[in-house]
């Protein structure tokens, strides 16, 4: 049957395409529907940073190497626009530094590698680093970086190409429903779907789909401002840079013994208030690439977080900015907005409102990083769930 599949994924962000590339590796029949005409939201709006050092060691930061060695696989047959320009981390103080050089001598323990740097190695590498700012570094040399505006776009051409992926876009799912037999989707023009299983990877916008779930949920939605320079192409500012305030923030340095030495009332109350935590990246254009700050609002309250860009939190960014690095031209060419949706109590968000339908949203901040890893791991169990199925009809 034409409109018959062995797997439905809604929504073409990072979670549904990497679930259809792994199940196309499966040998599965997959039908890829995304809402709008080119995926927009959070795995577009984003830094595009793939950095698995962020992660907290445990099944998370297994994900993270299983997604950067996937990265890489992929850009070796298709360019998806990954770079290979590692990440820095730059401490502040000497405190910052101790917490980095405990971190790297766990990551030497489990095999990932990472290189300390003095000061003066970091501001070779990171030419505009002011020098009343660092006082060392932690670099991951294999991390990767990605275009957000590009990559995924790149990655659904390269499944459709390579894998045959039935894609389809500017196609909104209205229902989806399950009996003893399969599932049924409908879309917004009435075409129906069947397929022995449904995923649904419609970030924040599942609520569209299954309200009373989404509802009852602890989903919380995250609004980040980020804004970017006029290209500066005589700047050197490779890989991902990450600061003093990333440190505090990422939960791989949470487990660090200097890391409870921190105090909070070190960082400036506005930054704290607006979760701003610097971070730098280098656009192919040579624009800088300066974010993000986080504002939270319960699923229910979602509309309470609109889609304006406070002028206040820029400027915020901006002067924070201006103590870590300098730049011939601080300009600022364009600034835009992101939301991610997260789980307060887990990673993510799981649930099955039928043993064949199953929602997974909710990765908050990293899904550039884990999301190709963790679906690698959810296919491995739903393709078991599935054939458990097949085998009690």
């Amino acid at each position: 049957m034409p409109n018959s599949y062995d797997l439905v994924i809604v929504g073409a962000g990072a979670l549904g395409t990497f679930h259809a590339y792994f199940a196309l590796q499966r040998g599965l029949k997959v039908l890829l529907l995304e809402k709008d005409a080119r995926p927009m939201e959070a795995t577009v709006r984003n830094f595009g940073q793939i950095i698995p050092s962020g992660m907290a060691e445990g099944e998370w930061f297994d994900y993270a190497r299983t997604s950067l060695d996937t990265y890489r696989a992929i850009q070796a047959e298709y360019d998806i626009s990954i770079r290979p320009t590692g990440s820095l981390y730059v401490a502040s103080s000497s405190l910052e530094m101790q917490v980095l050089e405990e971190k790297h001598a766990r990551y030497q323990a489990v095999g990932y590698a990472s290189r300390v740097l003095t000061a003066a190695q970091c501001r070779q590498r990171l030419p505009p680093l002011r020098a009343d700012y660092c006082a060392g570094g932690l670099l991951f040399e294999q991390e990767v970086t990605a275009e957000p505006d590009q990559l995924i776009h790149r990655l659904l051409a390269y499944l459709v190409a390579r894998w045959a992926l039935d894609y389809r876009p500017a196609t909104p799912v209205r229902e989806v429903t399950a009996n003893g037999a399969g599932c049924t989707v409908v879309d917004a023009r009435g075409q129906c779907y069947t397929a022995a299983q449904v995923l649904v990877c419609s970030g924040r916008n599942f609520n569209r789909l299954f309200p009373d779930l989404f509802a009852q949920s602890d989903l919380q939605l995250c609004k980040l401002q980020m804004l970017a320079t006029y290209p500066l192409p005589q700047v050197q500012l490779p890989g991902s840079v990450l600061t003093g305030l990333s440190i505090r923030r990422y939960h791989a340095f949470h487990a660090c013994p200097s890391f409870a030495q921190l105090r909070a009332d070190d960082v400036a109350p506005a930054l704290r208030q607006w979760g701003i935590h610097l971070l730098f990246k280098q656009a192919l254009d040579g624009s800088i690439i300066i974010g993000d700050t986080h504002e939270y609002a319960d699923a229910g309250a979602a509309d309470t977080l609109d889609f304006n860009n406070a002028e206040a939190l820029n400027q915020l960014m901006l002067d924070e900015a201006r103590r870590i690095i300098d730049l011939p031209d601080w300009r600022i060419q364009r600034t835009w907005n992101g939301y991610y949706a997260q789980s307060k109590s887990q990673e993510l968000f799981q649930a099955s409102p039928d043993p064949r339908i199953h929602i997974v949203t909710g990765i908050g901040g990293k899904g550039m990083t884990t999301a190709c890893g963790y679906a690698q791991h959810n296919l491995a169990r739903l393709d078991l769930q599935r054939h458990a199925l097949v085998a009690n009809t």
